[in-house]
């Protein structure tokens, strides 16, 4: 097994820039491996925990696994309750537009009950917040207009929406 090296704390700034570069250039791989360097220096690194937050649910199109799982735990990790709310939101929904883009059969009912996930974390996440920051608003009504422009997105017409998470709840 190779050994890891160590990132030295100074440039923990530069690395931070670097993972959200990479972010940017859709290589959520390289900013996930960034911001676990820089979360091995600096373990409560708020903006490191982000970055792999949405590193981590960058990759849910290609590998739900172990990504999800991952991504709900950093989420945890986060200090403020605000950003604990909002950050599940993001992984709620983007787990939702994952299961769309999969598709097949009971996909938009699938990605409904994670929509409706995700605007109870959004929803939470608005009880909290600086009235200057309306992030959520604008998440929350992302997801509304996805729910309301695509026919198939929709509850199950046999089982309340809550039973399908069940099933799915363990990424696959």
């Amino acid at each position: 097994m190779v050994e890891l090296r160590t990132l030295s704390p100074e440039s923990v700034p530069s690395a931070l820039e670097m993972a959200k570069r990479y972010r940017m250039l859709n290589e959520p791989h390289e900013a996930e491996s960034i911001c676990l360097d820089i979360l091995a220096v600096k373990p409560d690194h708020q903006d490191a925990l982000i970055t792999l937050l949405l590193a981590l649910t960058d990759n849910f199109a290609n590998e739900l696994n172990p990504s999800y799982q991952m991504a709900l735990e950093v989420a945890q990790r986060l200090s403020d309750q605000y950003c604990k709310a909002y950050y599940t939101g993001i992984i709620y929904e983007r787990r939702a537009k994952a299961h769309l883009g999969q598709g097949g059969p009971g996909s938009g009912t699938v990605a409904y009950s994670w929509f409706a996930k995700a605007l109870e974390s959004f929803d939470q996440a608005l009880k909290g917040c600086d009235p200057g920051n309306q992030d959520a608003v604008l998440r929350w009504n992302s997801c509304a207009r996805i729910l309301n422009s695509r026919p198939d997105v929709k509850p199950s017409d046999d089982e309340p929406s809550e039973m399908f998470l069940d099933s799915y709840e363990t990424p696959h």
